[in-house]
């Protein structure tokens, strides 16, 4: 699995150009029974050496129990992002095919400190009053998932009380089945609300609401 060569590369830097604030890719990999660890870290090391702005941190999943703990990842490979704080975004799963650009767009949010979304949705997301957990099925292959993906992760970033996961679901089959993952995007929050497709904004969030 190649990454960041020729026009690519090229292209990502471009993109990478207009950030402001100071982004942190911390990345658990571990050694054995993790399929595509090297790939992420290669990806991260690559999308790192494109801005100054970026870095990478690197930890051991099965050997770090108090960096696993802080970030309460619970599987390899994960991909926490930070800026200022964390922001509750995450990636289980290399973040490649159409996932690259939910990985982009998570740094570029995290950098400027703004999900982007309506006011409206803002308005609604301070009336949550219990802790919300959003996994996003994905496989690396569909073109409506990063949709899905990203408007997680814009809630992530908008509420210190959501955390939202991009899951590829071939890399974690038995989660996949769990949650009877048959067609993706498939979302699922608080393990108790599920749906599938890329839905507009407003009816996502209507979704999270019904976690309140």
């Amino acid at each position: 699995m190649a990454f960041l060569k020729g026009d690519t590369k090229g292209q990502v830097q471009k993109e990478l150009e207009g950030l402001s604030g100071k982004v942190k890719l911390v990345l658990f990999t571990q050694k054995q029974d993790c399929q595509y660890c090297r790939e992420s870290r290669m990806l991260l090391e690559g999308v790192a050496s494109l801005s100054d702005k970026i870095t990478l941190e690197g930890h051991d999943f099965k050997g770090e129990a108090n960096v696993v703990q802080e970030y309460k990842v619970d599987r390899a490979p994960a991909i926490a992002v930070v800026g200022t704080k964390d922001t509750g975004i995450r990636f289980y799963g290399v973040p490649a095919g159409h996932e690259f650009v939910s990985l982009l767009d998570a740094i570029r949010m995290t950098s400027v400190g703004d999900s982007g979304l309506s006011q409206q949705s803002r308005e609604l997301v301070k009336q949550l009053t219990v802790p919300v957990h959003i996994q996003v099925f994905i496989t690396l292959g569909c073109p409506y998932c990063p949709k899905a993906v990203t408007m997680g992760h814009k809630l992530a970033l908008e509420s210190d009380g959501i955390v939202s996961d991009m899951v590829e679901a071939s890399e974690f089959p038995q989660l996949a089945s769990k949650y009877n993952v048959f067609a993706v995007p498939k979302v699922v929050i608080n393990e108790k609300i599920q749906f599938e497709g890329a839905l507009p904004e407003p009816n996502f969030v209507q979704h999270v609401m019904k976690a309140k």
